[in-house]
């Protein structure tokens, strides 16, 4: 599993760009907290992550020192790791890489938008009622509000729509799009579209 575990950090660090340091700060915190939960935890434990072999080791000051340095100036500390901590290491580090994943893949999809408030984007209708109509955009869901719709205007599953970025949301959940179908900016991006000359300010 710590071989494993090296090389998936690696490839997140590759793929998704997510600091490797960021993920074992982060793995570690999991782990201590996990230890404490499933063990009669040792007082001022800590976890040491090799970061070239992930080998993980659960560290308490030994009962002799206490806790307080020793003649060469450094705390003295012996391991106590659970013998069967790999089995809750291994889903602590799971659900940390995924958490950590979903996040990165928020910020990634929310840096996107936020720097297209005023533009125009097609997408496609999945739902839509008195309260709301939702717009597939690929990756993410734009919502339309009734306030930014077109009264006389039906928004039928499936139909392909152009909408105006009004405003993009930072959420816990990811990036909230407001657009619209009132706004006077979609009138004068899609004049643009149509005629060239406008866009260039002729």
């Amino acid at each position: 599993m710590n071989l494993e575990l090296v090389e998936a950090l690696k490839q997140i660090e590759r793929e998704k760009g997510i600091d490797r340091d960021t993920l074992l700060k982060a793995l570690s915190a999991a782990l201590l907290s996990a230890y404490k939960k499933n063990y009669r935890s040792v007082p001022n434990a800590r976890i040491e992550i090799d970061k070239e072999t992930g080998e993980m080791k659960i560290l308490a000051p030994t009962s002799s020192t206490a806790g307080e340095e020793a003649e060469e100036g450094e705390i003295v500390e012996q391991e106590v790791t659970p013998a069967d901590f790999g089995r809750i290491a291994a889903q602590a580090a799971k659900q940390v890489i995924l958490q950590r994943i979903r996040e990165a893949e928020r910020e990634i999809m929310y840096e996107e938008y936020s720097g297209r408030q005023g533009d125009i984007i097609t997408g496609i209708i999945e739902q839509s009622d008195q309260r709301y109509t939702l717009v597939n955009l690929g990756q993410v869901e734009a919502l339309l509000p009734p306030t930014e719709q077109i009264p006389t205007e039906r928004y039928n599953h499936g139909a392909r729509l152009k909408t105006y970025i009004v405003e993009v949301r930072r959420t816990s959940k990811g990036p909230q799009i407001i657009v619209s179908r009132t706004h006077p900016g979609l009138l004068k991006r899609l004049f643009e579209l149509e005629v060239p000359e406008i866009y260039d300010g002729f």
